[in-house]
């Protein structure tokens, strides 16, 4: 495969609303997959643990910011530096062609003027498919899901997918579905017409407060 080669865009739309998502191959090239059981996080049964809403008050207390969409790359690269990663060149190149073209999504947390931490997915109608997250500053990565969970909440999204669910996401709520209820869900979520925040800083009443420039 191509030093320079990406999953087109459409492929992966295509993909997604189909249940199938790619994963990057240390060996080159990228495989797919469609879980059964699936993992998903409901909206609206989203659970805030003790150590989260600890996380949350410090947050406020020392002024990290909480941003949309304003430094995707950074995110890609952080959520990349895992030692054992799937997040491959490939992998990189098409997520940040879905960027370009309005469909993937970052929601980024600030120190001090740092990318502490964050995650990125996939938006597709009133579906949001959760891709990957990581933390430079403890519990960076948690308030970020907290106020992803928030946003599509209030933009009329249904469907938030993990994918698996692992130790650290079912503290959250996040449950594991048949594969046919999550076709069935995602069916319906994709007939929905979500609608995520533009570019910018989110206050501390999960509003955009002002546009942002690309870092």
């Amino acid at each position: 495969m191509k030093e320079d080669a990406a999953i087109p865009a459409g492929l992966l739309l295509e993909a997604y609303a189909s249940g199938i998502f790619p994963m990057g191959s240390q060996e080159g090239g990228v495989r797919w997959y469609s879980p059964d059981p699936r993992g998903i996080l409901p909206l609206y049964g989203f659970r805030t643990p003790h150590g989260l809403r600890q996380a949350l008050r410090k947050s406020v207390q020392v002024g990290w910011e909480i941003r949309i969409d304003t430094d995707f790359d950074g995110i890609l690269k952080g959520c990349a530096e895992h030692r054992e990663t799937w997040i491959t060149g490939i992998i990189t190149r098409s997520y940040r062609n879905l960027f370009d073209s309005g469909h993937a999504h970052s929601i980024e947390v600030w120190s001090e003027g740092k990318l502490a931490g964050g995650l990125y997915g996939v938006a597709i109608g009133g579906a949001f498919f959760g891709e990957s997250m990581f933390h430079r500053i403890t519990n960076a990565s948690k308030v970020a899901l907290w106020h992803l969970v928030r946003i599509l909440k209030m933009g009329g999204f249904t469907l938030l997918d993990t994918q698996w669910v692992t130790p650290h996401l079912k503290q959250f709520g996040a449950i594991e579905i048949a594969s046919n209820d999550y076709l069935a869900m995602l069916k319906q979520a994709l007939a929905q017409k979500g609608e995520l925040p533009r570019p910018g800083y989110i206050d501390s009443e999960f509003r955009i407060a002002a546009p942002v420039k690309h870092l």
